[in-house]
């Protein structure tokens, strides 16, 4: 039940503003057709305050278009009357063959007139007019009030939109979220409420960023849509990533010397590892596989997943010696992966490198060994993220007790954003 999407508030402004369209047109005296008004209403009413205005301006433009072609061809319709030779199925037909010629005409217009994004409403405009209203005696009141009923619906639809209590936003906080069992839910899918209003608070101010242990490739996917203006802390605090530039801020290396000792001794003892090198805001992913290092076919399932991602460039080959290391990856069964951990521990890798072993979400039974520099860590990039803001103050949100300020349920998709709309907004 936790993941079922709320009601939004755009689906509850929807109702308010076609109820007031009832409200208008009754003390109107019902001049007008409130359907057409409601109809502006919902085209309007948006998810985003800018998307509102522009669909607000599509709709009018639309209308104009399609009620001065609407009204021109009544006109032409009322003379047709006239002529004696036509009736019956004859001016049926030099109807539709006007009405449908005419269809060029608005077409064409919108072209000329530069405002082709609103020849789908002055198309329906159009035949609303022309089709329902052919043998109407009144040509002018109707196409009269055809336009008020659509310059009243975007007036409630925009008004109701742009409606909100006086509220205070605290820019002085840098919210800081992980993503997996936090923001994403078991499918790494971010859903539709998340990501408007997460967005919404970022365009009224919020300073919103993500701390992952996931390389930038996957935090692209599945945050598409969201305005990321503030660097994201990647690979578990090795790097500080900005996803609209697509650029490395702030990396945290291993060595060329500590690299290559690193991948000479997996080289030795046969292990396949991945080793993540990042040159020139590209990312090179260095892997082992040869003769007596092979994947099995879990790991080849991993490496072809992998490598589709345009984020991600593998190399097939050892770590060249002179190059930097963000981390070394290594993916195996529990018992291969603990047989490694221990040769790392055996030669001291663990006191002097951060070395993670966990198990595998996506793989039962397989688990990761990933390697990075002592110095590589979430808290340090979090001090450094605080610096280039100017931001003292920091509210994180994750899955593990006692690590994080909110403590999010896993699986509880909505909770990090309800919890930063009330911490970010308050009423005055």
């Amino acid at each position: 039940m936790k993941n079922i999407p709320s009601i939004g508030l755009r689906i509850v402004k929807s109702a308010v503003a076609v109820f007031i369209c009832y409200l208008v047109n009754y003390f109107r005296g019902s001049a007008g057709i409130v359907f057409y008004s409601q109809l502006s209403v919902l085209w309007c009413i948006q998810s985003y305050i800018s998307t509102t205005k522009k669909n607000a301006l599509q709709r009018l433009i639309g209308t104009i278009i399609g009620a001065a072609f609407g009204l021109l061809i009544l006109l032409l319709f009322s003379l047709l009357q006239n002529v004696v030779f036509l009736e019956g199925f004859s001016l049926y037909l030099v109807q539709a063959i006007i009405t449908s010629c005419s269809i060029i005409l608005v077409l064409y217009t919108t072209v000329l007139l530069n405002k082709k994004h609103a020849s789908y409403f002055s198309c329906v405009v159009f035949l609303s007019i022309v089709v329902i209203h052919s043998a109407d005696p009144h040509p002018f009141y109707f196409a009269a009030n055809r336009v008020i009923d659509t310059v009243i619906g975007i007036f409630i639809g925009v008004a109701v939109n742009l409606f909100h209590l006086p509220r205070k936003q605290h820019t002085d906080i840098l919210f800081i979220s992980g993503l997996d069992d936090t923001l994403l839910d078991s499918r790494y899918h971010l859903n539709d409420y998340c990501r408007v209003e997460l967005n919404r608070m970022i365009d009224e101010g919020l300073h919103f960023t993500l701390s992952t242990m996931r390389p930038p490739a996957s935090i692209i996917e599945p945050m598409t849509g969201i305005k990321l203006q503030i660097p994201v802390i990647a690979m578990d605090g090795a790097v500080l990533y900005d996803v609209p530039q697509k650029r490395y801020l702030a990396k945290v290396e291993i060595q060329p010397p500590d690299a290559s000792s690193i991948s000479n001794l997996l080289d030795s003892n046969g292990y396949l590892y991945f080793a993540n090198v990042v040159i020139d805001d590209t990312l090179l992913i260095y892997y082992n596989q040869r003769d007596g290092i092979d994947f099995d076919d879990t790991q080849s399932s991993l490496y072809q997943n992998l490598r589709k991602s345009p984020y991600r460039n593998y190399i097939h080959r050892s770590v060249p010696a002179g190059e930097k290391v963000v981390y070394f990856m290594l993916f195996y069964p529990e018992a291969t992966a603990r047989s490694i951990f221990g040769l790392l521990q055996a030669h001291h890798i663990d006191t002097r490198y951060k070395v993670l072993l966990y198990p595998s979400k996506d793989y039962p039974g397989y688990w990761y060994i990933k390697i990075f520099d002592q110095y590589a860590s979430k808290e340090n990039m979090v001090e450094l993220l605080k610096r280039r803001l100017k931001i003292s103050r920091t509210v994180t949100f994750g899955t593990i007790p006692d690590r994080y300020d909110y403590v999010v349920q896993a699986g509880d998709t909505n909770e990090v954003v309800h919890k930063i709309k009330r911490l970010f907004e308050s009423l005055f």
